[in-house]
């Protein structure tokens, strides 16, 4: 029974390692709060960033630290922003927390804006945001799009003054509003 024969063996081979799955996820590369790049950064993994970015950043996943400075295009399938984005974001799941100071165009498939969150720009659903064009063709519909008439003269004149559309907090722009803060006096 526990005797070796030599019909019961079998030749030992030297096993490969196993492989990695593609969706396994690992460890995020980190930029620390005391890092500054200056460039482009791409991942196909998750990225936290607690330092500074001047330039584009593109990965599957990324996560923006309080103390975290990005000036340009952030674009990932999941994003979360705890710091600063001067720049557009596209992602599939994009989270504003409360700490966040975001000023640029959000295209996004779901979004979720906690209270406190600081965002001036534009949101816009899209099914594809990640796709290279979707926000080269933003521009191009939006100024397909025919712009209302102006206030005819002879009302702006019974009021007073004509007010101009800048002066507005409130903008209609594709079907969405966009509530922007009065301008200081």
């Amino acid at each position: 029974m526990f005797s070796r024969t030599k019909d019961n063996e079998k030749p030992v081979s030297a096993q490969p390692a196993p492989q990695r799955r593609p969706n396994s996820r690992t460890a995020p590369s980190i930029i620390s709060n005391d890092l500054v790049v200056q460039g482009n950064l791409i991942a196909g993994g998750d990225i936290q960033i607690d330092g500074t970015v001047e330039g584009d950043i593109r990965s599957a996943s990324i996560t923006i630290g309080e103390q975290a400075s990005i000036s340009g295009e952030v674009v990932a399938d999941d994003i979360v922003i705890r710091g600063r984005v001067v720049g557009g974001i596209r992602g599939r799941r994009v989270q504003l927390c409360s700490t966040c100071h975001v000023e640029g165009d959000i295209l996004h498939e779901a979004l979720a804006v906690e209270t406190g969150a600081f965002f001036e720009g534009n949101c816009r659903h899209s099914d594809d945001p990640l796709a290279e064009n979707a926000q080269a063709s933003e521009p191009a519909r939006a100024a397909a799009t025919p712009q209302p008439a102006p206030a005819p003269a002879a009302a702006a004149k019974s009021r007073g003054s004509a007010p101009k559309a800048a002066d507005s907090p409130v903008v209609v722009k594709d079907g969405g509003v966009v509530v922007k803060r009065p301008a200081a006096e």
